[in-house]
């Protein structure tokens, strides 16, 4: 993300030297190696340099570096992208959008949104259900209305830090209407197995929900709200997601540029070579696109603009289709130390080709897009605006 002003500069300083000194590559190599996804003291350092606090307004308990909810959109975008650079640990995205939900109704929910600012807790979106694609506004699991509130009953899974979670947002179906619940995962009734994924510290959970229930207070937003709600907290998912991939290849391509330069063959160095220089120049243009395209979709969130629904889909679309290929390429010029698995490159291309199927692949968000394009040019009379 750019940086506007001396603020932001040195808290992306900061925040770049903390995570260099306590989630480098090595570090996460040792977590993978432990089996730890990350570590508590971490986070809650981490929540320490305002990391938790930027999408929370001021009056909550939160505050941004570069002022309000909207500068707090651009500076957690910086955040992600500085974490992409180490593929760090900790639970950023879950918390953040679910802040992104509480703050939006926060009424009842005042403790637990300071307990996420301060990183004494740990919460996670469910919204994923066994066997489905992402379809947030969609649920198989059901909220019953009761005499004191609801009964859940139904099964989540792909929850990031689900075992990690004190608390998850369960997305439901009440009465034919999608509705939100924060539900304490020690609730009785509650069962959290772990699930594994192709990144070497991201871990998921399976969570079932069997009779759970849950007073008034648990309900996040009305009905009325819950569908604005929970497209706000799928674009901030989606933004994080894709400013952490651009943090990623900004770091490889440097790292591959650098080997170019470094690696000799024939007494000449790799970067010399004409074919290997356009492949340099190829990705060097689709970098760049990636890059241009958050930062759209970033402008757009940020300002709640209501082209944000169809430019965070253009980001994800671009950036999730070109991010593999990248880094395959990436691993292709550094020939075969770049398949090895004590080399670094894995760790990145594990952590974009997460990226890439979470939240919608790209082939549903280019259909995403063409839906609202149409859409956009049928309300003005058959031409785009």
């Amino acid at each position: 993300m750019t940086v506007t002003n001396p603020e932001q500069m040195l808290f992306a300083s900061t925040t770049e030297a903390f995570l260099d000194k306590e989630a480098s590559l090595a570090h996460v190599r040792g977590l993978q190696a432990e089996g730890i996804s990350f570590d508590a003291d971490f986070w809650r350092r981490a929540a320490e340099l305002g990391w938790a606090s930027l999408l929370v307004p001021e009056e909550l308990g939160g505050g941004s570096v570069s002022g309000g909810v909207a500068g707090g959109v651009a500076d957690v975008a910086l955040v992600a992208e500085q974490v992409g650079r180490t593929v760090a640990p900790g639970p950023l995205h879950p918390v953040s959008t679910v802040l992104a939900g509480l703050v939006e109704a926060p009424t009842g929910h005042e403790e637990t949104i300071e307990a996420l600012v301060s990183g004494e807790l740990v919460a996670s979106w469910a919204v994923y259900e066994p066997g489905r694609a992402f379809a947030p506004l969609t649920a198989t699991t059901t909220a019953i209305p009761t005499g004191s509130g609801y009964r859940i009953d139904g099964a989540k899974d792909r929850v990031e830090a689900g075992a990690e979670c004190a608390a998850v947002l369960v997305t439901a179906d009440c009465e034919g209407a999608i509705r939100q619940f924060l539900v304490p995962t020690d609730a009785p009734g509650v069962t959290v197995t772990a699930q594994d994924s192709v990144d070497m510290v991201k871990r998921y959970a399976r969570i079932q929900f069997d009779g759970v229930g849950v007073d008034e207070s648990a309900v996040v937003g009305t009905a009325e709200q819950t569908p604005a709600i929970i497209e706000r907290q799928r674009q901030i998912a989606l933004i994080l997601q894709c400013a952490e991939t651009v943090g990623i290849l900004d770091a490889v391509l440097a790292m591959t540029n650098q080997w170019l330069f470094d690696r000799h063959s024939f007494g000449r160095p790799l970067a010399s070579y004409q074919a290997l220089k356009h492949r340099a120049a190829d990705m060097k243009m689709w970098f760049e696109a990636c890059r241009a395209t958050t930062a759209g979709a970033v402008a757009a969130v940020a300002a709640r603009s209501p082209e944000a629904g169809k430019l965070v889909s253009v980001a994800k679309a671009y950036v999730g289709e070109r991010a593999p290929v990248m880094l395959q390429d990436c691993v292709q010029m550094h020939g075969g130390i770049g398949v090895t698995w004590e080399h670094d490159l894995h760790l990145f291309l594990r952590r974009a080709a997460l990226n890439r199927a979470v939240f919608g692949s790209p082939e549903d968000h280019h259909r995403m897009v063409y839906a609202l394009s149409r859409k956009s040019a049928d309300d003005n009379g058959g031409t785009d605006a």
